[in-house]
């Protein structure tokens, strides 16, 4: 009889899981700058600042309402992945930190990410910056 090892990941996730939840995110914001342009298209006149504030609800606010509210991104709930406050991985962090980590995390890019290799709990400089770590959902 033959026993069956369930793996689960402990720790913190490295690069590549990181990179998986970006580039899930890419698409997400993908359909919804569709979905978006989609509504504006059943309406004849639609002011150009509508559709500015739209994008920019989109693009600035994404990230902070999803890690604040849910502890991750749509990408990191699907790679299983959460952000959470250093001092207590229980909680996610407040929204007005994860706004100023997601605008960290944009002005740096890539920079930012590549940082997680440097240290021993993965933190990108805009985790360390807020004092927050991802981590793997249980």
């Amino acid at each position: 009889m033959k026993i069956k090892k369930v793996m689960t990941k402990t720790g913190y996730p490295g690069l590549f899981d990181r990179v998986k939840a970006v580039i899930v995110d890419s698409i997400v914001l993908i359909i919804f700058m569709i979905i978006i342009t989609d509504i504006f298209s059943t309406f004849e006149n639609v002011h150009d600042n509508a559709r500015i504030i739209a994008f920019l609800f989109i693009f600035l606010l994404y990230d902070p309402i999803c890690t604040s509210i849910f502890g991750g991104t749509i990408g990191h709930i699907l790679i299983g992945i959460r952000v959470r406050r250093e001092n207590n991985r229980k909680k996610n962090i407040l929204f007005p930190v994860a706004l100023l980590r997601y605008l960290v995390k944009a002005s740096l890019g890539w920079i930012s990410l590549l940082s997680v290799m440097s240290n021993e709990k993965r933190q990108a400089i805009h985790d360390s910056m807020v004092k927050s770590v991802v981590v793997y959902e249980k």
